[in-house]
């Protein structure tokens, strides 16, 4: 059974070159032709299902987004003062 499934519509979307591994490039190619996808539909999937799982990375995030907010409530607050 297949871990990502063939997207069901086209969401917006970004670019980003990226090198691989010969080997992991043909893997790529060879998961998306499973699926019945695109190279990138895989990668974007991928990345997400690793954003999802990985525990660390998403307390990581939730203290760099309350840091980055609190800076822009800062900014705004100084910039209404000005």
């Amino acid at each position: 059974m297949a871990l990502l499934k063939a997207p069901s519509k086209q969401p917006k979307t970004t670019t980003l070159q990226v090198r691989l591994e010969e080997e992991v490039r043909h893997k790529l190619d060879k998961y998306a032709e499973f699926i019945d996808a695109n190279a990138s539909y895989v990668v974007s999937e991928a990345l997400k299902l690793l954003f999802k799982k990985d525990e660390e990375f998403k307390r990581w995030v939730g203290q760099h987004n309350n840091e980055q907010g609190q800076e822009t409530i800062q900014r705004q607050a100084f910039a209404k003062n000005a």
